[in-house]
């Protein structure tokens, strides 16, 4: 598990990776002087998790990007970076760690790079940490796609729903993110039909065994009280 650093964001603000704890978190790493990949993975990183609050919801999950180039990468490099890429996510910030503190966060999240003439040479990825702040799994790559990030993503919210369902609500949050499916056409989450019929089918077949259990149940009960009265 990554230790608590801290940050400043884009607001001046220190945060602590401790805070986002209760959701998962996304977390990539990123250089505010780059021109070409951190921009396009930025970008690409963007249309994914678009594709996915459409379906999971904009709460579900937050977004860290985190600038590795200290003290370059200020609060306001981070805010301009954001602004240039047009990210405006209420639950994604761009955070900005103490130049003493960058190796470490680095070695945690298992994030390689090295300085070049031209800018850094970096391992392109997304972890992706549980509600507890756990590292779950790691996607790499320069152009994410939603299921790539969705599917550890799901199963995460799905089994995390499953010992927090308390309500109707948290019980319809459950179903709808565990009935949906990738669709590579739009890039998003769709509504997978066939899984909501296979659970009202497995409800209905549930609920008619119980119905005939209580009533031969009672069948039994009657004929008993029967017998006691003869």
């Amino acid at each position: 598990m990554p230790s608590d650093f801290r940050f400043i964001d884009t607001d001046g603000n220190v945060r602590t990776l401790a805070e986002f704890r209760g959701n998962p978190v996304l977390v990539n790493f990123i250089y505010t002087g780059c021109f070409e990949v951190c921009p396009t993975s930025s970008r690409a990183l963007r249309k994914a998790v678009l594709g996915m609050r459409d379906r999971f919801g904009d709460r579900q999950f937050h977004v860290l990007s985190i600038g590795f180039n200290q003290p370059s990468d200020s609060p306001v490099a981070m805010r301009e970076f954001a602004a240039r890429q047009r990210i405006d996510d209420r639950n994604w910030s761009f955070l900005a760690p103490a130049q003493a503190d960058v190796a470490a966060l680095a070695d945690a999240f298992g994030f390689r790079f090295a300085a070049t003439p031209m800018g850094f040479d970096h391992t392109l990825q997304v972890s992706i940490l549980d509600a507890e702040g756990r590292l779950h799994s790691q996607v790499y790559g320069d152009a994410f796609a939603a299921d790539a990030l969705g599917e550890p993503l799901k199963q995460l919210l799905g089994g995390e729903l499953v010992g927090n369902t308390r309500s109707l609500g948290d019980l319809i949050d459950r179903v709808r993110i565990l009935c949906s499916v990738y669709d590579p056409v739009t890039g998003k989450y769709r509504t997978d039909w066939g899984l909501y019929l296979e659970i009202a089918g497995g409800l209905t077949f549930i609920l008619t065994m119980v119905f005939l259990a209580a009533q031969e149940w009672w069948r039994h009960r009657r004929r008993g009280g029967c017998r006691v009265q003869g």
